[in-house]
């Protein structure tokens, strides 16, 4: 079993940054990819970003292409999302996710998902 968790949520006025981090535990975590998805109320969730174990492979969504930045360290089993020039729409719970797939990312099917971090943006 793998246990995914995520932190760093809150509440930050439009313009500014957060960083979220994920931390994958358990049993035979290695070569996996890390995947960050969000679910805004009322909407359906949606991918928005993701790296391969190596970090060569690192898409995004359009709507945050530029201004949100995905990282790991593999070493501590630990990914990051680095998010800038936050907007009101960027509010959603976001949740971080592990697989073991290939090719396109962002359509992979995900083993495992942490319980979410919520992040509003305010105006």
């Amino acid at each position: 079993q793998v246990q995914v968790v995520e932190s760093g949520g809150g509440l930050v006025q439009a313009g500014g940054s957060l960083r979220l981090s994920c931390a994958a535990s358990g049993r035979t975590v290695s070569s996996y990819v890390v995947g960050w998805f969000r679910q805004a109320p009322g909407k359906e969730r949606e991918f928005v970003a993701a790296s391969s174990w190596s970090g060569d492979m690192t898409p995004y969504a359009y709507s945050v292409k530029g201004r949100f930045t995905i990282s790991r360290d593999n070493a501590k089993n630990t990914a990051y999302l680095q998010m800038n020039s936050l907007k009101p729409e960027d509010t959603a719970v976001y949740y971080c996710a592990v697989g073991w797939g290939v090719g396109d990312l962002s359509r992979m099917k995900y083993a495992y998902w942490g319980q979410g971090t919520q992040v509003t943006v305010s105006s």
